[in-house]
């Protein structure tokens, strides 16, 4: 395994982050899978070497941090870097439960420690943009949080590079903590974060940690066979967000044509490409099978040239900004 650190905090984390959205209840989401899954998953994953969790309280309702709380359980927590977000909507009837009030904050991190069964998480990201509360509330109660010792760091999620650098000027302006990380949607298939995020981030030694680093697994497999997937045939976003569009098939060939000279597998390829771009810290990599962890962990011994990677990068065109709500 890799390790690199995490941003400005000094905390080394393994350049595989392990997405824990298939973790939880399929009465969420038809992917997703069930607790004896998820300990499996967490237990190959620190077999591994990866030292890295994401999770979000809204996954399965809350419980995606309860299993990877149950998992990381046994193990020596110190050793581990856990991340979780706050910001949609838990309960129907609670308008409360969702959004970056100080009352949201503070209540959700509560209960998301709970869930988890630990005293202080390591990083607590805004899951979005909260166009009804003033950032500098919403940097008051994650400030205020990081003094209680309930978390060590709070980091971001997919919004405007003009938001982030707002919320960023606020902060040192009163006296707060910095956003340590942003967590934005990024993937040979969709590369909008590199006109101004990603060269914010570089700037300000923020970490990047791409989520759908292989498109909502777009560039996992031959294009025509996409659709054919349990995930794809259920998930909204996947079908809502034309990947195939502006060049995507076409990156999706050449994925496909390199894996082949290298006798790897695609997803691995398209991972490696995330891996190799500099302002990447961390892509965060989900699986239903602990297998697609094993091949995420192996793209990292593979070696893209300068030509490979762009040459894979080249049919892109720019498509709407997407993954921001």
């Amino acid at each position: 395994m890799e390790y690199t650190t995490l941003g400005s905090t000094g905390i080394e984390v393994s350049r595989i982050c392990l997405g824990c959205m298939s973790f939880g209840s399929p009465d969420w989401r038809d992917w997703v899978r069930g607790e004896e899954f998820g300990h499996d998953l967490v237990e190959r994953a620190i077999d591994l070497g990866i030292n890295f969790f994401d999770t979000a309280n809204m996954y399965s309702r809350g419980e995606s941090e309860r299993v990877l709380g149950d998992a990381l359980d046994g193990y020596d927590r110190d050793a581990q870097v856990v991340a979780t977000k706050v910001f949609f909507e838990m309960r129907d009837s609670d308008p409360n439960s969702g959004g970056l009030s100080r009352k949201t904050i503070e209540q959700e991190l509560d209960a998301s420690l709970d869930r988890l069964g630990m005293e202080t998480v390591d990083l607590y990201q805004t899951h979005r943009w909260d166009d009804d509360t003033p950032v500098e509330t919403t940097l008051a109660a994650l400030d205020d949080a990081v003094r209680r010792g309930k978390i060590r760091h709070y980091g971001a999620s997919s919004m405007w590079a003009y938001q982030f650098a707002t919320a960023q000027h606020t902060a040192d302006r009163e006296g707060y903590d910095r956003f340590v990380s942003m967590q934005d949607h990024y993937s040979l298939a969709y590369r909008e974060e590199e006109r101004e995020m990603h060269p914010y981030c570089r700037q300000e030694d923020v970490a990047v940690l791409p989520w759908s680093p292989l498109a909502r697994g777009f560039l996992a497999r031959p294009h025509e066979a996409y659709f054919s997937t349990e995930r794809a045939e259920t998930d909204d976003y996947a079908e809502a967000h034309p990947y195939a569009d502006n060049g995507g098939r076409e990156i999706n060939e050449r994925v496909e044509e390199l894996a082949d000279q290298k006798d790897v597998k695609m997803a691995q390829v398209a991972l490696s490409w995330v891996l190799h771009q500099d302002a990447v810290t961390a892509p965060i990599v989900g699986a239903s099978k602990v297998e697609h962890l094993e091949d995420a962990v192996e793209a990292l011994d593979i070696d893209l040239s300068e030509s490979d990677q762009e040459w894979l990068a080249e049919p892109y065109e720019p498509v709407p900004v997407s993954g921001h709500s």
